[in-house]
């Protein structure tokens, strides 16, 4: 069997006209039930909550630029953290009503991928906690030179 491997969405394409059988041709298993299905992945089981290097968190689905190192944080809860998105319209809110609570999910805004919930209990200077699924993300290291 291949392996996946990330492979964003050329800029050329709508991403809202990609099919389910193609996102899950595109994706493995677990971020497909977490971006497109809106699932969780467990707590403290994905590497990028421990991820140090400089770099940019990008969507998995469709290669959008999400969130930077600059932003990141350890909340303590096992998902990475981030205060701040990378840009303004980077990610989108909604309002999330699953399991009997009231939270704001959060969405790539390019191709509606379910990324995560964010917080209002995150350090300064925005006050927020924006608490990712790692599999919906792909982080891409900044070079450095050697």
């Amino acid at each position: 069997m291949m392996t996946k491997t990330y492979s964003p969405l050329p800029d050329d394409v709508d991403p809202m006209s990609v099919s389910e059988a193609e996102w899950k041709e595109r994706l493995t298993p677990e971020a497909f039930k977490v971006a497109r299905k809106h699932g969780t992945e467990r707590a403290f089981s994905h590497p990028y909550n421990e991820e140090k290097r400089e770099g940019t968190y990008s969507c998995v689905c469709c290669g959008q630029p999400l969130f930077e190192l600059s932003a990141k944080f350890d909340s303590g809860t096992g998902w990475p953290s981030f205060f701040q998105p990378i840009g303004e319209g980077a990610v989108d809110d909604h309002e999330d009503r699953s399991f009997f609570m009231r939270r704001v999910e959060n969405r790539c805004s390019r191709c509606d991928a379910h990324l995560g919930h964010v917080f209002t209990d995150g350090p300064q200077p925005t006050g927020l906690r924006y608490c990712m699924n790692g599999v919906a993300l792909h982080f891409e290291p900044e070079e450095t030179e050697s």
